[in-house]
């Protein structure tokens, strides 16, 4: 086990401790919004089976304490991701518009080239 997914499960037992736990229920309001977005993150695709299934745990321990807290920062999160996203396809097909250009114009002196990737791979 790489040693960044043993703090991440360490740090997830956290959860496991009362003391913790009810120091966390009282400041909620302002630690979810704060620890949301990795949860989330982790429960989309974290690959350790052990770090995904605590990251799960402490998202049910949340919605327990306050669900519509919950549901209102995670409708939140979720729309920032989706903003997020649009922002990131924009951005490609920006990319993609500068590219088609910049490759439909003439070469001429010392003029830099737009090289593919097809065109850079070195076979030995």
């Amino acid at each position: 086990m790489c040693c960044f997914n043993r703090v991440a499960e360490r740090t997830l037992f956290f959860w496991n401790n009362d003391q913790i736990v009810n120091l966390i229920a009282h400041n909620r309001h302002v630690i979810l919004p704060v620890i949301l977005p990795a949860l989330e993150k982790n429960a989309q695709n974290h690959w350790n089976q052990a770090v995904l299934n605590l990251t799960l745990n402490v998202r049910k321990m949340f919605m327990e304490m306050d669900d519509v807290l919950f549901m209102s920062f995670h409708s939140h999160f979720k729309e920032e991701e989706a903003k997020l996203s649009l922002l990131a396809e924009k951005r490609k097909e920006a990319w993609e518009q500068l590219e088609n250009s910049a490759s439909l114009q003439p070469i001429t002196g010392n003029t830099a080239v737009l090289v593919t990737p097809l065109a850079t791979s070195i076979t030995c």
